[in-house]
């Protein structure tokens, strides 16, 4: 799986199915090691995708207001949750 050619969709989807395997704890040891290996690099790519979703969504509020640049804040941390 080519990492840069693959949506955060993607990514996520391949993510919850090695989750799954791993969770259900009846794969080989050096299927395991490998299944993790890959997992953290989703991981990561997922990470830089949204920081770089994030980075666009400053700049877009940035340009709108003309004002201050204000950060993207997840709705779950608006709520206080």
């Amino acid at each position: 799986m080519e990492e840069q050619q693959v949506s955060f969709e993607e990514a996520m989807e391949r993510l919850e199915l090695i989750v799954g395997r791993l969770e259900n704890g009846d794969v080989p040891l050096e299927t395991a090691i490998e299944l993790f290996q890959e997992g953290m690099k989703l991981s990561q790519l997922c990470g830089s995708k949204l920081e770089e979703v994030e980075r666009k969504i400053e700049v877009l509020i940035e340009g709108e207001s003309g004002l201050q640049k204000k950060p993207f804040a997840p709705a779950n941390e608006d709520r206080g949750d």
